[in-house]
């Protein structure tokens, strides 16, 4: 016995068959948080928060996200009559989700808090991989903030900011670990924004002193809209 599907079924099965897959970057249009999957070439020197904030718009349009405006995740102190800037203020104000959907806060203030879903397998790139960390090698776990606990940036005097992202040699900068991981069990080994200071021989901010203590020059990304 033969049997045959109704034309007009037919077609529509045969039409469904060579639909194209959904396009790679459909998830990343929804993206609003990413680990920047490269640094400035500079180590810690962007070109100051301007840099910054292109580096990460940059990432995001090849990704398929460049309809939103984004900002790095940076603080910088106050100096020669600059006010300090917060990270905190420059993010938007939530929610925010990584490049497979996945919310890692709410708001800034859960953002800031306990309740936050930062880590390992959530801080991804803007390409949805995940970010070499402790294990790994390269440990790439450093990602730069210049930040407090808080998000707010540190009193002026002693380098936080590797001269507000302006330098490549001297100087250092906060790290926090996309991977919640560190040497021990403590607060700041587990901060995803202020571990430690970067080090390293003529100062913390080269390329070179990036990776002595687990790092690329990698930041965080959020869209404000």
């Amino acid at each position: 016995m033969t049997w045959s599907l109704p034309a007009g079924l037919a077609l529509a099965v045969f039409a469904t068959v060579l639909l194209p897959a959904p396009p790679a970057h459909a998830q990343q249009n929804a993206m609003t948080f990413f680990v920047t999957s490269t640094g400035s070439g500079k180590g810690a020197d962007f070109g100051g928060l301007a840099g910054a904030d292109q580096h990460c718009q940059t990432l995001a349009q090849a990704a398929g996200a460049g309809n939103r405006t984004w900002r790095a995740y940076l603080s910088t102190q106050a100096t020669d009559g600059q006010p300090a800037v917060n990270a905190r203020d420059r993010i938007g104000a939530g929610p925010w989700q990584n490049a497979k959907g996945e919310v890692i806060a709410r708001n800034v203030a859960e953002l800031h808090s306990d309740a936050n879903k930062i880590n390992k397998q959530t801080a991804l790139s803007e390409k949805g991989e995940p970010i070499k960390g402790r294990g790994d090698s390269p440990n790439e776990h450093d990602i730069l903030t210049g930040s407090q606990a808080d998000g707010t940036a540190f009193p002026p005097g002693e380098d936080r900011t590797c001269r507000n992202w302006t330098s490549s040699g001297e100087g250092t900068a906060m790290v926090g670990h996309h991977d919640r991981m560190g040497l021990d069990d403590s607060p700041p080994a587990k901060s995803w924004n202020t571990s430690h200071p970067t080090r390293g021989q003529g100062g913390g901010c080269s390329l070179a002193a990036l990776r002595s203590t687990g790092g690329a020059g990698l930041i965080y990304c959020f869209a404000t809209n």
